[in-house]
């Protein structure tokens, strides 16, 4: 695919060079009609002279000078002449220019009409302005036709030299824009430029993230590039913790499976030792998986609606616990949602909820909402809570799977490992009225 830098360069030239090739049909237009026009009031004012200069006698005949003020048409070589149109469309004079030179058709013109045209004579093209008057006599009016013409010669040099000095320019102007036009590109393109060179520098490993200040078009992504580059970087230490922590918490339990073996208690003895190390690596197992797995806050996450997923959570848990069997409030607005990922969410509220379930009584509450930049997500039930002593254990950061209180175990440290990677808090307390209320509090994520 064609680089961005070419692609733009390519685009605006094509948009200058239409640009020019418009602007100078254009201005060539306006140029021809001024021309145009020019030669138009030229003919006109010789008309007027030549009017100036004829009479018509008491007996209807034209008495033109032959000393015309206008020496052009008095010159035999000149490339304008003229003649004049009586009545009958009859020649009754003509200027000592018209010598050898081609008459049009004759037609005599109606009083005050004007014609200025361009007509072909002997294949050469030339310009015509007629002009019909009539000529007060003591016997009447006596309808006259004036008529100019001359060749086109000078007219076309002088468009032809426009056109030349015209295109001369404009491509002179079109080689400086084009120049300045890929020294203002290449400007405005370093920021893009750098951020190509800070990522190779990132792939190569000299640098750990974009460190460069970018206009505020660029600053978005290279602030999402940050944050997806922080987020792996996060992603990847869990899991070389989680793989740590694995090798370190299934030592003890090698050791002890190593001494079952070959030690000398009874088969009953051995089989209940060897099933509880299995079980308690199991746990382990699930726990550090689960911890290295959780996705964390990244740019682009979609907004999940909570109200959906608690109920599908709730109607899978009902089916687990048929024989209890719970009256379940839940006070979560359909509008109320989280930018987290999908399977993260389905973690935390399966476990609270499937706590809730283990731990309760009767009933079950569920609410989540706004407050402030938080949301809070609350599920309490009506169970035999918890010891104050014990709340704290639970919480306390590094606190291993095998160390949790059972019911309340690896759940719970699951909830509190992906709280933290999402950047909320995770507190439990027992309810005034019995029972326990584990709340959620995380921040509401802004999309970009």
């Amino acid at each position: 695919m064609m680089s961005l830098n070419r692609r733009i360069l390519f685009s605006a030239t094509f948009v200058m060079l239409i640009f020019i090739v418009g602007i100078a049909l254009t201005l060539d237009r306006a140029f021809y009609d001024s021309a145009r026009l020019g030669v138009k009031d030229r003919l006109f004012a010789k008309l007027l002279m030549l009017m100036g200069d004829a009479e018509v006698e008491d007996s209807n005949e034209l008495d033109v000078p032959t000393n015309l003020l206008d020496a052009e048409l008095g010159h035999v070589n000149s490339d304008t002449y003229a003649y004049i149109v009586d009545p009958t469309n009859t020649i009754v004079w003509r200027s000592n220019s018209s010598l050898n030179k081609p008459i049009p058709p004759i037609a005599l013109l109606e009083k005050g009409k004007k014609e200025f045209s361009q007509i072909m004579l002997n294949e050469e093209p030339y310009f015509i302005y007629r002009y019909g008057v009539a000529w007060e006599t003591p016997t009447g009016d006596y309808p006259l036709t004036f008529i100019v013409i001359t060749d086109t010669v000078l007219f076309e040099a002088q468009i032809e030299r426009y056109r030349e000095d015209l295109w001369g320019w404009l491509s002179i102007m079109a080689v400086f824009l084009l120049a300045t036009q890929m020294l203002v590109l290449h400007w405005g393109l370093q920021p893009l430029r750098k951020v190509s060179t800070e990522l190779a520098a990132i792939e190569s490993g000299q640098k750990e993230n974009l460190k460069g200040i970018y206009p505020s078009e660029i600053q978005v992504l290279t602030d999402n590039i940050n944050s997806l580059i922080n987020h792996e970087h996060k992603q990847q230490k869990r899991y070389r913790n989680g793989l740590a922590d694995l090798a370190h918490s299934l030592k003890t339990p090698l050791a002890v499976l190593q001494g079952a073996i070959q030690g000398e208690e009874d088969e009953t003895i051995r089989r209940k030792t060897i099933q509880e190390q299995i079980d308690r690596m199991d746990n382990t197992i699930q726990y550090q998986l689960r911890r290295a797995a959780t996705a964390g806050s990244s740019p682009g996450m979609r907004l999940i609606m909570l109200r959906p997923m608690v109920d599908r959570i709730v109607n899978t848990v009902t089916k687990a616990y048929r024989d209890k069997n719970p009256h379940i409030t839940t006070e979560i607005d359909e509008s109320t949602g989280l930018r987290i990922d999908e399977g993260d969410l389905m973690e935390l509220l399966g476990n609270l909820i499937d706590n809730a379930f283990k731990w309760c009584r009767q009933s079950i509450h569920l609410s989540a909402g706004y407050q402030g930049s938080q949301v809070i997500i609350q599920v309490k039930d009506d169970g035999p809570g918890i010891q104050s002593h014990e709340i704290a254990r639970i919480l306390e950061r590094g606190v291993r799977a095998d160390q949790s209180i059972p019911g309340h175990g690896i759940g719970l440290a699951i909830v509190r490992d992906i709280t933290q990677v999402y950047g909320g808090e995770l507190s439990i307390e027992n309810n005034t009225t019995g029972g326990l209320c584990v709340a959620l509090r995380l921040k509401q994520s802004k999309q970009h």
